[in-house]
């Protein structure tokens, strides 16, 4: 099943917690071999998970993880601005109506149906939250996976060639869009919302809950400055 989790209540979800930062180090590290801090436990962490982002998790029917994207408003700190400027000619890419999402990972063992069911709650996120776009950061491997599943980004820059090619993206969610990548997930529109809902007790919470907890840590007090 999807969750929708904030940074400060994943304590709540142990084995949830600790399994997807382990993922996250063994995809990340171990795996890319990026240049990623590993805790002395095995965990992947960064400064941006202390700032209450909000985690899309799948979780497995042993309550382990399966797959997660984290997610940050553009008016707060981000990588796409603190580290991936260079891509987008220096300037910002910073909105209210525009999240960051990161850490797109999948355990190992990770069917095909759950790189789907992520997108398809980020859809649910942008639906229920009133976002507009999603950007992010990707290298061309992840630009097949996204290809594949129906939830293509559009490039808006881009440096590299080949595998070493890293892009910058944004994501919308159509219609149809949703209804291909649920087909992906396996999971129906319904049981999609259901679950979000239980998440962040009915949309009205989660606009007035959710955003509000972001707004108390300052990230969505911003201007304009992205498309």
């Amino acid at each position: 099943m999807l969750r929708y989790i904030y940074a400060d209540d994943l304590h709540q979800f142990p084995d949830l917690q600790k399994s997807m930062f382990l993922d996250r180090a063994d995809q990340f590290k171990t795996r890319l071999g990026w240049d990623v801090t590993v805790s002395d436990a095995g965990e992947e962490r960064d400064e941006y998970d202390d700032l209450n982002p909000l985690y899309v998790i799948w979780q497995n029917p042993d309550g382990r993880h399966g797959g997660s994207m984290r997610f940050l408003p553009t008016t707060g700190p981000t990588m796409v601005n603190d580290h991936f400027s260079h891509l987008t000619g220096g300037g910002p890419i910073t909105s209210p109506l525009i999240w960051e999402c990161t850490r797109f990972c999948l355990a190992r063992d990770a069917g095909p149906h759950v790189a789907a069911g992520l997108m398809l709650a980020g859809g649910e996120i942008m639906k229920n939250f009133g976002i507009k776009h999603f950007v992010g950061v990707f290298d061309a491997r992840m630009q097949r996976i996204y290809r594949m599943i129906g939830a293509a980004p559009e490039v808006i820059a881009m440096r590299g060639t080949g595998r070493n090619r890293i892009s910058v993206g944004l994501w919308q969610f159509s219609t149809n869009a949703r209804h291909k990548v649920a087909l992906r997930a396996g999971v129906s529109a319904a049981l999609s919302d259901q679950w979000f809902r239980q998440s962040f007790g009915g949309c009205s919470s989660a606009l007035t809950g959710g955003l509000a907890r972001q707004s108390r840590k300052g990230l969505m007090s911003g201007t304009f400055a992205g498309t």
